[in-house]
């Protein structure tokens, strides 16, 4: 007998089999995946604030603080703090420019006269992110409320515009007067945002960065569509949240198995 009449046999054993079972049961499965960080050494969490960047419309660091500890306090077994969220871009040091020309020196603002920059895009977001390797500020600042696991890091929050060929499900009748829906491709202009979270988290007891990740999300609707930006940072944090919860704390991914009887 050679390989591939075996196989066809094997094959057609399990068809029969198959056709022969009149019950199928599905078994619903939880799998849980192990967080990516150990945090038993830490009975509390601080989420501190963000070094933000973008659009001006959000202000992101309140609003990703907020965000973060309401979903820590229901899944998550560590005690969130409650403080005032910290505005580190002050804290960081904000990297300086000259005055405009024909501004005289210290009529800008600042000891050495020159305006704070304004984060727009990630390359001047790098710019304070020196604040981070600081373990003598973050320590200090763990003393402060008992030594707990400090969240912190960057985010980016800019407007965005593609243009494209979009495919759409357009409704058309047929001769017969039935309505029915045809895919149609239309090129169109589509405005949004992306988000650009970076999450670190400290050891509040030493002062160093433990672990860190960074994430991308955007979202695009059509033009017709007027969409708050407050309503798309939302829409783009419910996505990233699972992943930010999966670092602290085990998570389950529910699936179903199919049993043959």
């Amino acid at each position: 007998m050679t390989a591939r009449t075996a196989s066809r046999l094997a094959s057609l054993v399990v068809a029969l089999a198959a056709a022969g079972c009149t019950t199928y049961y599905e078994i619903p499965i939880d799998t849980p995946i192990q967080p990516k960080l150990d945090v038993s050494a830490f009975q509390r969490v601080l989420v501190v604030g963000f070094i933000v960047g973008g659009t001006d419309e959000v202000d992101t660091n309140l609003e990703t603080v907020r965000l973060l500890r309401s979903q820590l306090r229901t899944k998550s077994d560590l005690k969130v703090i409650e403080a005032d969220a910290i505005p580190l871009v002050e804290v960081a040091g904000a990297p300086r420019v000259k005055p405009p020309e024909g501004r005289a020196e210290g009529a800008a603002g600042g000891q050495d006269g020159a305006v704070p920059k304004r984060i727009r895009d990630e390359k001047e977001l790098e710019a304070y992110e020196a604040i981070f390797a600081n373990v003598e500020y973050w320590k200090k600042l763990g003393e402060e409320y008992q030594n707990p696991l400090i969240v912190t890091g960057t985010i980016l929050f800019t407007p965005h515009s593609q243009s494209g060929f979009v495919q759409r499900d357009q409704e058309v009748y047929d001769q017969f007067g039935r309505r029915m829906s045809q895919p149609v491709r239309t090129y169109m202009e589509r405005r949004g945002f992306i988000l650009k979270p970076k999450f670190m988290f400290i050891d509040g007891r030493t002062g160093a960065t433990l672990y860190s990740e960074t994430f991308r999300e955007q979202v695009l609707y059509n033009p017709q569509q007027n969409t708050p930006a407050l309503s798309s940072y939302f829409e783009l944090m419910d996505r990233l949240i699972p992943s930010f919860l999966g670092t602290l704390s085990s998570q389950k991914i529910r699936g179903s198995r199919i049993l043959l009887k």
